[in-house]
């Protein structure tokens, strides 16, 4: 049966319009600063700044704060001028000056720096909000109106569950209701369940899962074996109702869901965001035999940057060197779908080229089951929109910080884009049988 019943989750939806616009004048009794349409949204959605009871022309600056759960202090500040009603809209008018400059209508909040070096924004997953605190100021004075945007990653009716079964470590989220709902495993490099959580608004049940639960320099082997486990337990799940499962991942992550589509059954749909075509650190075993040896990573070969952080893209081994194609994923022989997404200034990964490789690699087997998106001036770190843009933090395995790459506001307009079309990517390639949940 087609797939027809995958929408975000309306119960959350209704319940946050109900939340009227914030109001604030308490700082000044003309000047009122308003967020549309609702103070309290999820984390993904936009929102629309505007201003009101300025002096016409007048010039101020507008400023964003949120904190992280580990205390790390992220903030943005712009400067605009009030039109001739003493009225400024950030969806219209643009940035003079400051952390962006040009209409950004979501430029305060992609645009927050970390007030330490190296540090990228730390969630933590809870159905609490994380607030963002936007402001108004005479130049770099005095404040004269504020207002709290309240951002949820979980919606009402999403139950989060901690699984830890066989050699399954994650973290299960199940939106409401009885389905039928596609899954997805959302596998990342390092624990974390951002991504997982807001899918599960939209209708997916997702078993977030790390690639690495411990130190790198502890692991010496990864089984594959383990992430079958996680498909199976999915494809199992009674409100379950898709035939096979679908998966998104990014950087070692990414190489780990190759290799899923490639030798386990019932993957039908994978994302692969900015990482390579083999193999990489870590020899990879399946059924207790090697069935992919490790791309090798250089550190001697880090560049160091003006900032602290080093280059690390030119650390890596070239997949297709011949002392190196037994860490190659064999994709070719999978037989679900893939969208495969590389982002033209990852400093991480020669991605584009790697991305390439595998569409060449695909067509000469007669295949036809993938697509492929390509994001000028992106970085390697491709994540849910509106999240604060990260340059630079400490890389898992190198334990040192790297520069990521990417042009700020050309990195925040591809991840807009591209979450619509993992969406969509999903509900296309995962169709739900009803009579699959009992």
């Amino acid at each position: 049966m087609a797939f027809q019943l995958i929408f975000p989750n309306h119960r959350a939806k209704s319940k946050l319009a109900e939340k009227r616009p914030v109001d604030s004048g308490e700082m000044s009794s003309q000047v009122r600063l308003r967020l549309l349409p609702s103070a309290r949204c999820f984390f993904d959605e936009p929102i629309q700044v505007k201003v009101a009871g300025l002096r016409s022309r007048q010039v101020v600056t507008m400023r964003a704060r949120l904190t992280d759960e580990k205390g790390v202090v992220f903030s943005s500040s712009a400067t605009y001028r009030a039109d001739g009603s003493g009225e400024i809209d950030l969806k219209r008018d643009p940035s003079l000056s400051g952390s962006y400059v040009g209409v950004e209508p979501m430029g305060l909040l992609w645009s927050m720096r970390a007030d330490t070096l190296h540090k990228s924004f730390k969630e933590n997953i809870s159905f609490n909000p994380h607030v963002v605190k936007f402001s108004v100021h005479e130049g770099e004075g005095r404040m004269l109106a504020e207002a709290a945007n309240e951002r949820l990653l979980i919606g009402d009716g999403v139950s989060l569950l901690p699984i830890k079964e066989g050699n399954i470590q994650g973290v299960l989220f199940t939106p409401p209701g009885e389905g039928p709902f596609p899954a997805v495993l959302d596998l990342s490099s390092f624990p974390s369940e951002k991504r997982a959580s807001l899918l599960a608004n939209k209708g997916f049940v997702v078993l977030a899962v790390a690639v690495m639960t411990d130190k790198p320099d502890n692991v010496k082997e990864m089984h594959l074996d383990h992430f079958k486990e996680a498909v199976d337990f999915l494809q199992q799940h009674p409100k379950v109702g898709s035939k096979g499962v679908g998966v998104i991942s990014r950087s070692k992550a990414a190489d780990i869901a190759l290799s899923l589509a490639a030798y386990v059954p019932g993957v039908e749909a994978t994302v692969w965001i900015n990482g390579c075509s083999a193999n990489t650190v870590i020899p990879l075993y399946y059924r207790k035999r090697q069935i992919l040896t490790p791309l090798p990573l250089d550190l001697s070969k880090l560049i160091p940057a003006e900032s602290g952080a080093f280059i690390i893209k030119d650390s890596f081994q070239n997949p297709l060197a011949e002392e190196n194609k037994g860490s190659l994923i064999p994709i070719e022989q999978a037989k679900g779908r893939f969208l495969f997404v590389a982002s033209e200034d990852d400093l991480h990964f020669d991605t584009k080229a790697y991305m390439e490789e595998m569409v060449e690699r695909l067509k000469r087997h007669g295949k036809d089951n993938f697509e492929s998106v390509c994001y000028p001036r992106a970085g390697h770190l491709l994540e849910p929109p509106y999240v604060p843009y990260c340059p630079s933090s400490v890389h898992g395995f190198a334990q040192q910080p790297v520069l990521w790459g990417g042009e700020p506001s050309s990195h925040a307009a591809a991840e807009v884009h591209l979450w619509k079309k993992i969406q969509e990517f999903f509900r296309t390639h995962l169709s739900c049988d009803a009579t699959q949940v009992s």
